[in-house]
C-alpha cells in the first residue's frame, strides 16, 4: 500500500510538471493594451480591450463632461460637431478728442488804439476778439464767440447786469425753432457746469443778448451762437472782475 500511494504520487507529478502541457497551456496569450487617453490612469485592459475597469470609465465619462461644458460657453454646435470659438478681446474706445484752442484767442495784452472810455469793450465779430479798453493805446484780449449765420448783430449798449452762475430761460423763438430739429429745450434751467451761460454772464441793455460763459469751449473763434457772445468760463471769470454794471459794449 505504501508503495502504490508513493507511485501514485510520483504519476501525478510527472503529470503536471510536464514541460509539455505547460508550454501548451500559455502558448496563445491574451491581448494587453493599456488606456489610449494619457490624462487618466495607467490600467490594463484585457481580451482586446473590451474588459476596462469602472474607475477608468468614470474618469472618461468627467472628461467628456468637461469637455462639453467648455463647448457651450465658448464655442458652439453645428450638425453635432463643437466648434471651439477663439475668445475675442474688446476694443476699447477711443475717447474723443476736443480740438486745442488757438493761443490767439488766449487772453493777452495788445495794442489797441480806440476812442472808446477805459473800462469799455470792443468786440470784433470778424476776428472773433473782444478788447476791454485800458487806455494808453492798451487792451486785454480774450478770443470769444460769435452769432452764427442769420443771427449777427451789431450795435452799442450797456451792461446792466451781473451774473455769476445764472439760470437759463430760452426764448420761446429758439424752444420752437430747435424742436423743429428734433431738439427739446427747457423752459429753465439752474445755473451750473452743465448750464450753456456757463459761469458768468453780462446782460447787454433790454436785449436778450449777453457776454457768457459756455460749457463748449471748443467753440471759441466760431460762428456758434444764437446772438450772444460766449468766452470761456476762466475768460468771463476774469472779465467779470473788470468790468462794472453800465459799461458801454460796443459791436463791430
Amino acid at each position: 500500500m505504501k508503495f502504490s500511494r508513493i507511485g501514485l504520487l510520483i504519476a501525478a507529478t510527472a503529470i503536471f510538471a510536464s514541460p509539455t502541457m505547460a508550454n501548451d497551456r500559455y502558448r496563445t496569450k491574451p491581448p494587453v493594451t493599456v488606456s489610449p487617453s494619457l490624462e487618466s490612469t495607467w490600467v490594463l485592459q484585457l481580451n482586446g480591450g473590451q474588459v476596462r475597469s469602472r474607475s477608468v470609465q468614470r474618469v472618461q465619462r468627467r472628461q467628456k463632461q468637461r469637455v462639453v461644458r467648455r463647448s457651450l460657453t465658448t464655442g458652439e454646435q453645428r450638425s453635432g460637431v463643437v466648434i471651439r470659438q477663439a475668445a475675442i478681446a474688446p476694443v476699447a474706445k477711443k475717447k474723443a478728442v476736443k480740438p486745442q484752442l488757438s493761443a490767439q484767442f488766449l487772453p493777452q495784452l495788445v495794442n489797441y488804439e480806440s476812442d472808446k472810455k477805459v473800462g469799455s469793450i470792443v468786440i470784433d465779430t470778424q476776428t472773433k476778439h473782444l478788447y476791454l479798453i485800458l487806455g494808453d493805446g492798451k487792451a486785454r484780449r480774450y478770443g470769444v464767440g460769435v452769432g452764427k449765420q442769420g443771427f449777427e448783430w451789431t450795435g452799442s449798449e450797456k451792461i446792466t447786469r451781473k451774473g455769476e452762475w445764472p439760470s437759463w430761460r430760452p426764448p420761446a423763438e429758439m424752444i420752437a425753432r430747435e424742436k423743429k430739429k428734433g431738439r427739446i429745450l427747457p423752459t429753465h434751467m439752474e445755473g451750473g457746469p452743465q448750464n450753456p451761460l456757463g459761469a458768468r454772464a453780462l446782460y447787454l441793455g433790454s436785449t436778450l443778448y449777453r457776454i457768457h460763459g459756455t460749457n463748449q469751449p471748443w467753440t471759441i473763434g466760431q460762428a456758434v451762437s444764437s446772438g450772444c457772445i460766449r468766452m470761456r468760463n476762466q475768460d468771463v471769470v476774469d472779465l467779470y472782475e473788470r468790468v462794472k454794471v453800465g459799461a458801454r459794449v460796443t459791436v463791430i
